[in-house]
């Protein structure tokens, strides 16, 4: 997998994922939040919404994402996610998590340009969603 190194704007899309989870983490409710940063500059977040019915269940990337569709705001540049850990972890750190699967899947239909920013190597790389999802299925 290759990386991009994150700019000072890639480290402030982070901090911005980090500051909504902390502000708004309910245990069993809110975990993960995320952030992106489209073309023009703007700065979408999203938070996870966990359900009893998991099926239900909403990403916090498809909510951002969601977010900046609603808005006009089409060209996602950047995104990242983060965790917020459970009390009972040992790790009280809120890390920068890579996106789920079905995020992987709608980060290439609708941002396939775009850098996913995931943790790499004990650090952060910026890469392309397509490096995340290999082999991804087209519509004919």
């Amino acid at each position: 997998m290759t990386g991009e190194t994150l700019s000072p704007d890639d480290l402030a899309l982070v901090e911005a994922a980090r500051t909504l989870i902390r502000e708004r983490y309910a245990e069993n409710r809110h975990h993960i939040a995320a952030a992106l940063r489209t073309r023009s500059g703007k700065i979408h977040v999203g938070l996870h919404l966990d359900t009893y019915v998991g099926r239900a269940s909403v990403c916090a990337e498809a909510v951002a994402v969601g977010t900046a569709m609603a808005a006009g705001d089409r060209d996602i540049v950047v995104i990242v996610s983060v965790r917020h850990p459970r009390p009972r972890d040992p790790n009280q750190a809120i890390q920068v998590v890579s996106p789920c699967g079905i995020c992987r899947e709608m980060l290439t239909d609708f941002a396939p340009e775009c850098r996913v920013i995931v943790p790499r190597d004990g650090g952060l790389a910026a890469v392309a969603p397509t490096e995340l999802l290999p082999n991804k299925y087209f519509r004919m």
